[in-house]
């Protein structure tokens, strides 16, 4: 039964010209379908404007007036007869006196005039006419009043040089302009124009609260891919915001600084032309400066102020296959009233419910009486009427449609699962459809083709009658008996029920998210995300969509996202300073899961968060709050670990370098990939700049060293050069790759951190003697240059390979001398007072000398003349060579009859070879000392 009707307010009798206005709409209803939206209704009510289009052009206005009798000597507002030039509209101007009403009649011309009511007096009075545009040639095209601007969007006059009509170019010949104004008693001063946006497509400004939204135009699709967006501009604080219909979270927030359009969405551009976006068939401004769109799909969205496009209801009927059907819509504290055609819904803008359809005999147009924000206000041809209760005569519907019992806590949630079901079954099966006829729930419902959705349905409706207790007790004592079908049903249920605990559960979960307060939606949206982290990091591999959401997830709940990966690795900090982790390997497998192919994207920038890690519920609502985007770049999904290291630095930056040591000590004990410290395999990485981003500087895309990855997301996070350097210093020395050691021990020298660079040279040096080689041959052509590195010389000189020999470091100190052109490097003034100076060096010089050297040939010397055993024979032979042996004739071979002779002989022979093959030897002179 019916809970609300429709009260008549008024038969247009108490209006002037009231028997004109049926006469007028048929008239023009008949000519132009959408007549109704050329009706425009004053704040109070008292006022109805009809705009004539075609074929006479002008305004008719009709008042009602407090004392009838006043109304026979007033003057009207009828401007039939006496304008040739369209209207574009008629606003309502805000002053801060009550002496009656304004309003602003503006033509396409740019002309505007100003019109004063004051029923005391003469009715309508014109204060003056104005030019808006300062060109003459500007059409206009819509317009709108916000607060104290008058806001509209011309069309600039085409010129000789203009390319063709069709041509793109000319499709962004628009512009936005603004002019304060100021209502007087006896006139309205304007202010000098001001462009707010040029190189625009046309655009319908609509005003709500503080913002103006400009959206394209609804009459055609548009031609270029930069119309496929809207945006919120807020004059207050000169900030625009970049839409799509397609999309539920802005694509760009900037600030208006700068007012060309293509250099504002120019880097959304290429992303733009990929997008399909619903076309906007209706819209209305709210109260709170949102903004009420219906899509050609059906669906029913809301535009928060803040950019934030919710979806809130579908009609069942496309909108796209009626067009040209009258829509009305508009917001009623929290309800939404549709009136499409001769149907008016009423759907609850919480939780989208529909909460009532009524059937009317005739086409209206629904608007907004300032007295009464909670009802429904229509004009329809016969009147004007209000939805009230059917029972008290009440106007307040949301009251009314609580008493009744179609609140939001008294909904059964086997409705809305039953509508679930076969709304994703509407999706399922049009991906699988080759027929471009769309889907609806009530062609599944009604077809009879499609049996899974329905039995389905059936399956949850039973389900949730019994109850998965009751549903458990019938199955154990029906046992096996029962007919086939019986027990067929009853597996299937045993097989689903999983499955339906997860959808009750779920719905649940969304009834305590509507009716919960500020502190229990933070809990329960803490223990979803803890689940839906631990769910996802759990699987086996994440497809593209899971990856996609659990992005989502990042971007919408940064804090309860870290506190969530937390849990879900297990992670703790050592006494040492280390991170360990408990985390079975399936999740670490999850995690370091390869970034993708070379060329998709992985560095974009997000300022998620803060760099504190807060437990407060206060503190996640400031995350929150800032965990917007500062880039409208065209979203892609961020791998696992790629996640993970944003939160990391967002909540404990310091963490950062240890995370990746754990990450890479769980890739190298799960196998997953070599990180091997030899020179040789990581001879293709970049030794003197990081090419951050996946695929770059040798490997594959699937294989890129995790080290690059998190430099990656490091590179498009911090502001803070130094910090970030910092960073990038300790994420290279955790990596243990040899390239990306001597990269960081580079930046360490170009930032003139001496003792970090002995540090890390010191620590480093051991672990490989080609990295040794490498790092000393690099100290040392640093000492050859400055004088900075001389208190630490001793410690270099300790870290010389033992390959390294005096000609090959003489030969190398020659090649690296600067040349006498070269401006050598001052002497650090910190050191001048307190190093002691090198033997042989000038106290004011910065250039080698060999006092430096010295130290360091000397021990290379001495261990290249070290005694050895190899050669000692040669500081006792003779100054002569021996003598030849005797000449003996040849003998025939004879058996050894005495052992200690053949032993003998031999041993001669032995120690004549070797006579010989040390006077051969020590014929090479040994080197000497030079110094």
């Amino acid at each position: 039964m019916a809970r609300l009707a429709l009260k008549q307010l008024s038969d247009f009798g108490d209006f002037t010209n009231g028997t004109e206005l049926s006469e007028i709409i048929k008239v023009t209803s008949n000519e132009l379908h959408d007549s109704l939206s050329n009706i425009r209704l004053s704040p109070d009510g008292r006022h109805v404007h009809v705009i004539l289009r075609g074929p006479a052009v002008g305004l008719v206005t009709l008042d009602k007036y407090e004392r009838p009798p006043l109304a026979q000597n007033q003057k009207k507002l009828d401007l039939r007869l006496t304008r040739t030039v369209p209207i574009v509209d008629v606003l309502y101007l805000e002053h801060r006196s009550s002496g009656g009403d304004t309003a602003a009649v503006v033509y396409e011309n740019g002309k505007a005039e100003f019109w004063k009511f004051q029923e005391c007096k003469a009715g309508w009075r014109l204060l003056q006419t104005s030019d808006l545009c300062n060109s003459p040639r500007a059409k206009v095209v819509s317009v709108c009043a916000c607060s104290n601007l008058i806001i509209w969007c011309e069309e600039r006059a085409p010129s000789e040089s203009t390319p063709a009509l069709s041509s793109p170019k000319n499709k962004l010949r628009y512009c936005v302009c603004r002019r304060d104004f100021e209502v007087e008693d006896g006139a309205v001063s304007l202010g000098g124009v001001k462009i707010a946006l040029h190189n625009n497509p046309k655009f319908t400004v609509v005003s709500s609260g503080e913002f103006v939204h400009l959206l394209p135009d609804v009459k055609g699709k548009p031609l270029v891919s930069i119309a496929k967006c809207f945006l919120s501009w807020s004059p207050r604080h000169d900030s625009f915001t970049v839409s799509a219909t397609c999309k539920s979270t802005p694509l760009k927030k900037l600030s208006a600084h700068e007012s060309d359009l293509k250099r504002l969405v120019t880097d959304c551009v290429g992303y733009l032309s990929t997008l399909e976006p619903p076309e906007i068939c209706a819209f209305s401004p709210t109260a709170c400066g949102g903004l009420l769109l219906l899509l050609d799909t059906g669906w029913v969205c809301l535009l928060q102020k803040d950019g934030t496009l919710r979806r809130v209801y579908k009609l069942a009927d496309n909108c796209s296959a009626v067009r040209g059907a009258p829509i009305s819509l508009c917001m009623y504290q929290d309800i939404i009233a549709v009136l499409f055609g001769q149907n008016l819904h009423l759907i609850d803008v919480n939780c989208g419910r529909k909460l009532e359809k009524m059937a009317l005999k005739e086409e209206g147009l629904l608007y907004e009486n300032r007295a009464e924000r909670g009802a429904p206000h229509l004009l329809l041809e016969t009147g004007l009427f209000a939805v009230v209760s059917r029972e008290t005569g009440s106007r307040d519907c949301s009251s009314v449609l609580k008493q009744s019992g179609v609140s939001v806590e008294s909904i059964h949630p086997g409705a809305l699962l039953v509508e679930a079901v076969f709304e994703e079954a509407c999706k399922y099966y049009q991906q699988r459809s080759l027929s471009s006829t769309q889907l609806t729930v009530d062609a599944l419902k009604k077809g009879g083709r499609f049996q899974a959705p329905t039995s389905l349905a059936s399956i949850l409706r039973n389900y949730l009658s019994t109850g998965p207790r009751q549903k458990g007790a019938e199955l154990a004592q029906n046992g096996g008996a029962g007919c086939a079908s019986g027990v067929g049903q009853d597996k299937l249920t045993g097989s689903l029920e999983a499955e339906l605990k997860a959808l009750v559960s779920l719905e649940e979960v969304k009834g305590s998210l509507v009716r919960g307060s500020a502190k229990e939606v933070l809990a329960v949206c803490e223990s979803l995300v803890e689940k839906e982290v631990a769910r996802l990091l759990s699987a086996s591999e994440l497809d593209k969509d899971a990856l996609r959401y659990l992005n989502s997830l990042f971007s919408v709940f940064p804090g309860q996202l870290w506190r969530a990966a937390q849990a879900a690795l297990q992670l703790h900090c050592n006494g040492d300073g280390s991170l360990s982790s408990g985390a079975p390997p399936d999740v670490w497998k999850t995690v370091l899961s390869p970034a993708g192919s070379p060329s998709s994207p992985t560095c974009f920038s997000f300022t998620n968060g803060g760099p504190k890690h807060n437990h407060s519920l206060k503190g996640d609502y400031n995350a929150n709050c800032t965990a917007k985007p500062t880039s409208a770049s065209p979203p892609a999904a961020l791998p696992v670990f790629e996640i993970l290291c944003h939160s990391v630095f967002h909540f404990q930056p310091s963490w950062l370098p240890r995370f990746l040591e754990l990450a890479q000590h769980q890739q190298q004990q799960h196998g997953s990939a070599s990180l091997g410290l030899g020179l040789a395999s990581s001879s293709s990485s970049s030794s003197s700049s990081w090419a951050f981003s996946g695929g770059r500087g040798g490997e594959a895309g699937d294989n890129v060293p995790l080290y690059k990855r998190a430099l990656c997301v490091l590179s498009g996070l911090d502001p803070d050069r130094d910090r970030r350097q910092d960073l990038e210093v300790e994420l290279m020395l955790v990596s243990g790759r040899p390239n990306a050691i001597l990269q960081a021990l580079r930046m360490l020298m170009a930032k003139r951190r001496w003792e970090r660079v002995t540090q890390v040279a010191q620590k480093f040096c051991k672990q490989s003697p080609l990295l040794n080689k490498e790092i000393f041959t690099t100290l040392l052509c640093e000492v050859i240059h400055h004088r900075d590195l001389d208190p630490y010389l001793d410690l270099l000189w300790s870290l010389c390979p033992e390959e390294l020999t005096v000609t090959t470091i003489l030969n190398l100190v020659l090649k690296n001398l600067p040349s006498s052109n070269t401006p050598s490097s001052s002497f650090s003034a910190s050191h001048s007072a307190t190093t002691s100076r090198a033997p042989f060096a000038d106290s004011h010089s910065a250039e080698l000398t060999v006092g430096l050297l010295k130290p360091l040939l000397k021990k290379v010397l001495q261990r290249e003349t070290k005694p050895s055993q190899r050669y000692a024979d040669i500081l006792h032979s003779p100054s002569f060579p021996p003598p030849p042996p005797p000449r003996h004739p040849a003998q025939p071979p004879r058996s050894i009859s005495d052992p200690s002779r053949a032993f003998g002989d031999a041993q001669a022979t032995d120690q004549q070879s070797s006579t010989n093959t040390t006077v051969h030897t020590a014929c090479v002179a040994p080197p000497t000392d030079p110094v």
